[in-house]
């Protein structure tokens, strides 16, 4: 099983960090975390990395169905999704797959969690396919 969708864009970091959000945005998707790797690395430990951006993404029904089935799902939660600079101008974009998630543990047993990882995973797909 595959644990990401990953689409390659061109444009700028902000560009395609604007982009994703409005895919995401489309399926329901509001970004609740944003980490912005190479600067926090740049403070806390003096190394340097290229630009690399992690958003947490979040369906809030999605997220409620979730974890009024299972709470320690909230392990698992926000989904996350990468946007890393490859090459100037260029931007990879991994999405996190929901199924992937449910094979933490015995999260993938539980049917409502089947189902509403089918449903995000869906909406993630169609986030991607919308870049």
């Amino acid at each position: 099983m595959d644990k990401s969708i990953d689409v390659t864009l061109k444009g700028t970091m902000a560009e395609v960090i604007d982009k994703v959000t409005e895919a995401l945005k489309g399926q329901g998707f509001g970004i609740l975390t944003r980490i912005d790797v190479d600067t926090t690395l740049k403070t806390k430990i003096g190394a340097d990395f290229r630009p690399y951006v992690i958003l947490g993404a979040c369906n809030p029904g999605l997220a409620h169905q979730a974890l009024s089935a299972r709470p320690d799902v909230g392990l698992m939660l926000p989904c996350n999704v990468v946007v890393d600079q490859v090459a100037d101008g260029e931007c990879l974009v991994r999405f996190i797959d929901p199924n992937a998630m449910m094979t933490f543990g015995d999260l993938g047993a539980d049917t409502t969690l089947q189902r509403v990882g089918a449903e995000a995973a869906d909406k993630i797909r169609a986030a991607a396919a919308a870049l």
